[in-house]
Order: structure tokens, then sequence, then C-alpha cells
């Protein structure tokens, strides 16, 4: 039975507009640098918007890029409500008939997601029938019966970037996080399949029946296979995991459930801030760092233990670390790897801030 977990209602009263206190277990002198840094991302992302209110005309970059500016702890104050009027309209602009929000006919359901998102942050109940319309579309698009699967087979429940496209947990966790930030009913069978397809990408045997499920705890990304660029196989590796920890957490899943504290313990027994663990590589980094953070919040513990006996403040640590790698300008890059458009400043800064407004939480 899913419940609702401490994660589920944090989403909750965040899309409510309702703060939560700050925490006590940062340091308060790196607690002002860290917001300063996100002060000075948000200003870098302001200044990339084009005349049409876009971020390179896409509708999942300008909503990140919204995402970023309207959930800053300090408040959006500093930017003007014409500019994210600006930023909103180009993303309503690209609504289509069918529900979906995005520029082309590629990416359908991560960029929806991404804008009805972006859309409830900004309170405005004139996008309502957007949002509305956008969360039918991300429902039909999940995989189910209306498309000839059943419970049995492994795509079942999962989403993908849209179309026939298969499914993977990174689509399948932006898509239940937008559903509940834009307070999707919470009985719907969205859930129920979605965390069928999600137990399915965790490598743990006892609870995946998939052949090629390992036993670590962690999660791979699709259905018997990972990208490539991330080592192929279907070995566990930090992004996707964090990824499915917060997925879990999202559906409902309550803290105790076993799948839940063996992806928790995979994320933090093999903790780096180094590289994306698991692929040996720092592709999708700064994708980690966002994933990472909501996952640590919405899980609530202050510090952790890795396998080496190292105990670790995550909010210190990954502050200091993102703020280290800040650019003078007030972005961040991926300088190590171009995948997944990790080179792009738009993308990486947006990820970046997000993840320090977690932090900062």
């Amino acid at each position: 039975m899913l419940k609702t977990t401490k994660a589920v209602l944090a989403v909750a009263l965040l899309a409510a507009g309702v703060a939560s206190a700050a925490p006590n277990d940062m340091a308060p002198q790196l607690r002002a640098k860290a917001q300063q840094a996100v002060d000075k991302g948000v200003t870098f992302l302001v200044s990339k918007q084009a005349t049409n209110g876009s971020v390179l005309s896409s509708t999942g970059l300008t909503g990140l890029s919204l995402t970023s500016i309207l959930e800053n702890p300090a408040g959006s104050g500093k930017v003007s409500q014409a500019v994210i009027d600006k930023y909103a309209a180009f993303i309503a602009s690209k609504a289509n008939a069918d529900g979906s929000i995005v520029e082309r006919q590629h990416d359908q359901s991560y960029n929806t997601a991404v804008s009805i998102a972006a859309l409830a942050a900004t309170k405005d109940p004139k996008y309502t029938p957007l949002i509305k319309a956008g969360q039918k579309y991300i429902a039909n698009a999940q995989i189910g019966e209306s498309r000839g699967f059943a419970p049995v087979d492994s795509w079942y429940g999962g989403m993908g970037y849209g179309g026939d496209e298969r499914p993977d947990m990174s689509n399948l966790y932006i898509a239940v996080e937008a559903m509940r930030k834009t307070a999707y009913d919470p009985k719907d069978p969205i859930w129920q399949k979605a965390l069928i397809f999600a137990t399915r990408m965790q490598n743990r045997s006892e609870s995946n029946d998939q052949k090629w499920a390992g036993n670590d705890g962690g999660f791979a990304y699709s259905p018997g296979m990972n990208p490539p660029e991330m080592g192929s196989g279907t070995g566990s590796y930090a992004s996707v995991t964090a990824a499915g920890l917060y997925g879990l957490l999202l559906i409902g899943v309550e803290k105790s459930d076993p799948r839940v504290q063996a992806a928790y313990k995979w994320l933090t027994a093999n903790y780096t801030l180094d590289t994306n663990f698991g692929t040996k590589s720092k592709n999708t980094l700064f994708y980690f760092y966002c994933a990472f953070a909501k996952v640590m919040d919405a899980y609530g513990e202050k510090e952790f233990v890795d396998s080496k006996g190292q105990r670790h403040n995550w909010r210190n640590e990954l502050a200091e670390r993102l703020i280290a790698l800040q650019d003078a300008d007030g972005s961040w890059v991926n300088h190590d790897s171009n995948e997944w458009w990790e080179d792009k400043p738009e993308l990486a800064t947006s990820w970046s801030v997000i993840a320090l407004e977690h932090v900062l939480k």
C-alpha cells in the first residue's frame, strides 16, 4: 500500500507555497555563500532569456530556468514580474491540442512535465487549464494497457521522453515529481503503475522480478540496460539511483520500506561528489547533484556515514562543491562532459541552482 510520506507532504507544501523552516544543520557562513551563489546563478539565467521569453527556444530549459527563479528561498523579488511573465508566456505558447507542452514533436513527456511544474510555481490561476491538460497528457503517456502492455511486461508503468520511446527511471522521476507539484489525484492508478516500474529498475532481486536484476540496492536506467555513456550493462550508478530513490518517495513509498532503505544505503555507502559514481565518469554530474539534493532533502537525515565509516553533512559538502564550481559570471557548466547537454551553461546552471535551493531549505 502507498502512504503519504514526508517527501510527498513536503512536495505538496512546496506546491502550495508553504515554506519549511530552515534546517539548523548547515554552517551559517556557508549558508550565506550558498544563497549568494543561487542569486548569481539566477542572474545568469535571466541574462540568457531571449526576447520571446525562452531559453534557447526550449520549453524544457525555459521551464527549468523559471523553476530556479521561483523556488529561490530568498524569494523571486530581484527578478521582475515582467521577466517571469515572459518565461511563463513562452511555455504556455507551446501548449498543443493533445495537452503536451513542447516546441517540437520530440521529448514531449519530459518537456510537458517540466513545463507544468514551472507554470504551477507561478501560482497564476490562468495556467490551471494548461496544467490540467498537461497532467492528462502525462497520465496517458504512461505505458500501460492502452498501449498493449500488461503488468507482467518490463515497460509497464514507465515513462519515456515521448511517443513510442523506451521508458527509463529518469523520465519517470521527472513525471511523478511534476504530478506531485501540480497536486494530481493521489488515488489515480498512475502511482501504483509507476511503483511497478520503479521497483523493476532497482537492483534488488528480493523485489525486482527481472532476470537481470542485481542485489546492491541501486538503480539502473532502463529495463535491462544503461546508456553506453554510463557504462552499459545494468549496474547501479549515482544519478539514476538518486532519481530512483526520490521517485519511490514521491510515489508514496514509506521511508522504512526495504526498497527505500536499500537505495539509500547504496547512495550513501558509495558516496562521492567527484564523479557520477558507478559510471567512473563525470557524465551528467550536475543532474546528479540536483537529484541528490532533492532526495536527501526529502529523506530528511542531516548526516550519513559512508562505507568507509566517514560521516558527512551532505548540505555543507554539496554547497561547498557547487560554490567552488561556479564560474565568475554566475554560471555552471560541465567542463568534463558534453553528454546530455551539460556543456550548455543554461542547463547545468539550472540543475545547480535548484540543487542549492534544496540545500538551503
